[in-house]
């Protein structure tokens, strides 16, 4: 039960009377008709408990963009309703005018409309449905809340997609080329041609060139169809925060792009995600045209776990994904302790099957920091910037040493660099 304002309207109201006839009955029997007065108008006002209600499907959405949700209230009875129905969200639904009031005659359904704008990557729930039901003096109604499940997913905004027809255009650029000279591990054979000054004396061709009397060599072309698997870290480290954006929607972001550029060069994707456990998972398929749609519904239900990392795990899954060489992109924080003591002594097993990638997001306030020294609070910090840096420094060197490309970036540089190198292991007939 809920009481309306009109309830203390109509307690002033008996002050009149009080100042008129200043007496304790006065007061009492005012009070006693009020109370009469809010009993009557709710036996007269409709039970909510009478009402059906039902919530329509809501279609998943692009994080940040506007969507709907729809309840279907039905007033089964002869009575008519007047009322007000609350659709409430949770607070990252973003949820707009969820508050109806509402005047529902008896038998009639009524559909009641609330705006989401969802302010955060994942499933954002439904809380509960609240209904009042006024009676005809509005002095008091009654009030139920019921559990209408609903759901909408927010989707990973993949805002790198600005950079996509740029890459594509590069990638086209290169399909039109004449066959690389370069003997690359995993190409294949595409013509016969005369020898220059440069080339690979390994790719002599000595039957064609016995036959013609002058030096011919193959020319080789990069296959299509090559294995590329995407592993994203769901760890702690991942939660972290770099210009207000999680690490982990921002490495999302870059393997989207990787993925949408290398789908469109005739690769298959694979995508992995996971930390002690793996979490997410699709397999690839060759000319996949629903490869986009199926990843960012794999990553939108994904957050980051307050755990570490099992690389081995993940290791282990990125073999029986492909035992055929792959490039494989690790997208994963710089983290030295983190790296060193998981990463680290899986990457010999790693880098010796496949070409492996780490891609890491940056923190430009790093280098913010370790500029400002004007006071001594800010060249303390300044220090503390330079030796994460400098540690950030030597665990990439490290890692080079054992064979693995780093590309640490900024959230906004990282997606366009990893897709550039991409582009440039396939200029090289290296992939």
């Amino acid at each position: 039960m809920s009481v309306t304002g009109r309830l203390p309207v109509l307690v002033l109201i008996g002050s009149v009377a009080v100042v008129l006839e200043p007496a304790r009955r006065t007061v009492a029997l005012w009070a006693l008709i009020c109370l009469g007065l809010v009993l009557l108008d709710i036996a007269l006002a409709l039970s909510p408990r009478r009402l059906v209600i039902e919530r329509e499907p809501i279609a998943a959405v692009r994080l940040g963009e506007p969507t709907s949700s729809r309840l279907l209230v039905t007033n089964p009875t002869r009575r008519r309703l007047r009322g007000a129905v609350r659709d409430a969200w949770q607070p990252s639904a973003g949820a707009v005018r969820e508050r109806h009031t509402v005047r529902i005659d008896g038998g009639e359904r009524r559909r009641l409309t609330t705006t989401l704008r969802p302010t955060r990557r994942g499933d954002r729930k439904a809380d509960r449905v609240t209904v009042r039901s006024f009676g005809p003096l509005r002095l008091a109604a009654r009030q139920r809340s019921f559990e209408v499940p609903g759901v909408v997913r927010a989707l990973p905004p993949f805002e790198s997609r600005k950079h996509l027809p740029s890459r594509l255009a590069s990638l086209r650029q290169l399909d039109g080329r004449s066959a690389v000279r370069i003997r690359g591990q995993g190409t294949e054979f595409d013509s016969l041609r005369d020898y220059v000054e440069g080339d690979d004396i390994r790719s002599i061709d000595w039957r064609a060139t016995a036959r013609r009397r002058s030096v011919v060599v193959r020319t080789w072309q990069p296959e299509r169809d090559r294995r590329v698997i995407l592993v994203l870290d769901t760890s702690r480290t991942s939660a972290g925060r770099v210009e207000d954006q999680p690490r982990l929607d921002a490495a999302m972001d870059a393997a989207l792009l990787l993925a949408a550029l290398a789908s469109r060069a005739g690769d298959r994707v694979d995508f992995l995600a996971g930390d002690r456990w793996l979490r997410a998972r699709v397999s690839a398929t060759a000319r996949r045209p629903t490869l986009l749609g199926d990843l960012v519904q794999a990553m939108a239900p994904l957050e980051p776990a307050l755990l570490e990392a099992s690389w081995p795990t993940l290791a282990s899954a990125i073999t029986d994904t492909s035992r055929r060489r792959a490039l494989v992109v690790l997208l994963t924080p710089l983290e030295p302790a983190a790296i060193q003591e998981s990463l680290l002594p899986t990457l010999a097993t790693l880098t010796h099957h496949h070409r492996v990638v780490l891609a890491s997001v940056s923190d430009p306030a790093l280098l913010t920091m370790a500029g400002s020294r004007d006071t001594t609070d800010h060249a303390y910090a300044a220090a503390a910037a330079e030796r994460t840096l400098a540690l950030r420094d030597r665990t990439a060197s490290m890692l080079r040493q054992l064979g693995v490309t780093v590309i640490d970036a900024p959230p906004e540089l990282l997606p366009p660099k990893l897709a550039d190198h991409y582009l440039l292991l396939k200029a090289q007939g290296l992939l």
